[in-house]
C-alpha cells in the first residue's frame, strides 16, 4: 500500500521528507523516463499521505473550535 512503509503508516514528516527527495531527483533530470515515471508515482502517493495528515489535523481543529 502506498501509505505504508515496512508495514507502518508514514508520519507526515517522513512522507514530506521523502517527497522532497523525489522532487529533487526529478528536478535533477538524470533519471530515465521509466525511473522518472516511478518517481512521479511515488511523489503522488507521498503527496496524498501528506494531504491525509493535513486533512486529519484540520478536522481535529474544527472539532474543537466550537468549544473555544
Amino acid at each position: 500500500m502506498a501509505t505504508e512503509k515496512d508495514g507502518k503508516k508514514l508520519s507526515y514528516e517522513a512522507a514530506r521528507d521523502e517527497l522532497a527527495q523525489v522532487v529533487a531527483s526529478l528536478e535533477a533530470g538524470s533519471a530515465s523516463l521509466e525511473e522518472s515515471l516511478k518517481l512521479w508515482e511515488r511523489g503522488e502517493a507521498l503527496a496524498a499521505i501528506c494531504q491525509e495528515w493535513l486533512d486529519g489535523a484540520k478536522a481535529k481543529l474544527e472539532a474543537i473550535k466550537p468549544s473555544l
